[in-house]
């Protein structure tokens, strides 16, 4: 047994038995090991944010560790974006990095790079094997701590991974959180009963089923609103469970929404606070004076801490909402009739992985109803996240299908995840979003005036001139696409590709 092998059995003896790999010659003892131990699967993204794209929609649905194989500094920095967004969500993620042999590093050859420098600011941990016969065992310990909802990265010389090596006891890689204290809850608690007018915000494990119904029953027995957060990592949702509001994007509309409530609690999420700084505005989202109280942080059982927080009012169970389901629409191709169409397609235990950015506003109101299904969002703001997440899910959930929602100019970062889903035969529906422009850009470039936007702002926020066709560049990756100009074209797309197992991609012209 060598280094490389060390480090795959170990993978596979814990579970996580999935590589997202985009290797080099550093890495071609890892890619060897991957055949000679059973178990195996290798995922290959022909592009490095593919890979760690698909590692955190893989760890998402997952709930453990999943892992990365990249080549050197260069390699890794075309994957720090998603590690970024993987970060962000709390994904337990162990990236393997390969790097240059301990003895030819000073040899300062072309590829050498700091990997741990660039490494730092998307992990929450940075370390290196120390030896080939400690590589298993270098590995067991960061996905351990990956476990704990991190990113950490491990750098691999190659001659650690070609060296004799030995077999590492593998670590237990259940996705661990610890429970939120209970003064915190007995805090809120007492603050809930004084409240003129209260709001609790979820995010992380507090959107999870569990956290949700907790959460409404609170707010039932308080009077509390209820809101998500404006990204969640990942959101259950659907008939049957309540339908709590989302924080707009739009720092005034947020503003707005948390305006004149006097405490705030928050359950699995941050103190919210503006995704830019504005001219003119505060990076703080709640309202001056307001009391603000975490029952759960972000690392915390946030449902835990919920359901601790509903015992206090000894508060049942929220009846769940009887609103309709959605109707599939008819005519223009607009945003409501996007969102509306996805909705009324979407199957029982779909996984929505939103990238939609502005195309997809009508979205998240019109699923409420929908089926159950859980929905992932862009929690770091590093787009390109969509196409290789959906992957992922795919991989990890391969009984559910996968719809990936996608801004047009988003999917343009990582399309390369077509030929991945492919090549694989995943279930993932893409519908494009295509409006033919950045139309958030647009959007942030009217907050300065109009008197901002000329020829330059026009030609750096437009996507035509040529125009997008995505169903050839799908047809180009192996996936077969279709084109809706009305409501009635993108229904029909829809129930096609989603009645037939495989890849598909739907052109929503817009």
């Amino acid at each position: 047994m060598d280094g490389a092998e060390a480090i795959v059995s170990t993978a596979v003896a814990a579970g996580m038995d999935v590589c997202f790999a985009n290797p080099g010659t550093t890495e071609l003892d890892l890619v060897a090991a991957l055949d000679t131990v059973p178990g195996a699967r290798a995922v290959l993204g022909t592009f490095e944010g593919v890979c760690t794209g698909a590692a955190d929609g893989y760890a998402r649905m997952a709930d453990r560790p999943a892992w990365t194989m990249l080549h050197l500094g260069p390699g890794f920095a075309n994957g720090a974006a998603n590690l970024h967004n993987a970060r962000r969500a709390r994904s337990p993620v162990v990236g393997v990095v390969g790097d240059q042999a301990s003895w030819h590093q000073p040899a300062d050859a072309p590829l050498t790079t700091d990997i741990a420098g660039l490494a730092a600011p998307v992990s929450d941990w940075v370390g290196s094997t120390s030896s080939s016969l400690d590589a298993g065992a270098d590995f067991a310990g960061a996905a351990a701590l990956a476990a704990t909802g991190r990113v950490a990265t491990l750098l691999l010389p190659a001659d650690h991974a070609w060296g004799d090596g030995k077999t590492a006891e593998a670590p237990d890689v259940a996705l661990r959180r610890p429970a939120p204290a209970t003064d915190a809850v007995t805090e809120a608690a007492a603050a809930l009963r004084q409240a003129r007018r209260p709001l609790v915000l979820l995010g992380g494990a507090g959107c999870r089923a569990d956290g949700v119904r907790a959460a409404a029953a609170v707010a039932a027995a308080t009077g509390a609103e209820l809101v998500v957060e404006t990204f969640p990592p990942r959101l259950e949702r659907g008939a049957g469970l309540p339908a709590p509001a989302k924080l707009a994007y739009v720092p005034e509309k947020a503003a707005e929404a948390l305006a004149d409530h006097d405490v705030i609690v928050l359950a699995g999420a941050r103190p919210p606070v503006t995704f830019f700084g504005y001219r003119g505005l505060p990076s703080a989202l709640s309202p001056p004076g307001a009391r603000v109280i975490t029952i759960a942080g972000q690392d915390e059982d946030a449902a835990a801490g919920l359901a601790g927080l509903a015992a206090e009012f000894d508060a049942p169970a929220a009846p769940a909402p009887g609103a309709a389901p959605p109707q599939r629409p008819a005519g223009t191709l607009d945003l409501a009739a996007l969102g509306a169409a996805v909705a009324a397609a979407q199957p029982e235990g779909a996984i929505v992985v939103d990238e939609s950015n502005t195309s997809g506003v009508s979205y998240f109101p019109a699923a409420a109803a929908a089926p159950p299904h859980t929905c992932l969002s862009l929690t770091g703001g590093a787009i390109g996240f969509g196409p290789p997440a959906a992957a992922g899910a795919a991989v990890a959930c391969p009984d559910r299908p996968v719809i990936n929602l996608q801004a047009d100019g988003s999917a343009l970062y990582t399309l390369q995840a077509l030929w991945t889903q492919a090549r694989e035969g995943l279930d993932v529906t893409t519908v494009i979003c295509a409006n033919g422009d950045y139309r958030i850009l647009r959007y942030e470039l009217g907050r300065l005036g109009a008197d901002r936007f000329g020829v330059a702002a026009a030609g750096l926020t437009d996507l035509g001139n040529p125009a997008v066709d995505w169903v050839s560049l799908a047809a180009g990756f192996g996936v077969a696409g279709r084109r809706a100009e009305t409501a009635e074209e993108l229904n029909d797309a829809l129930a096609a590709a989603l009645a037939e197992p495989g890849p598909h991609l739907v052109q929503a012209c817009l």
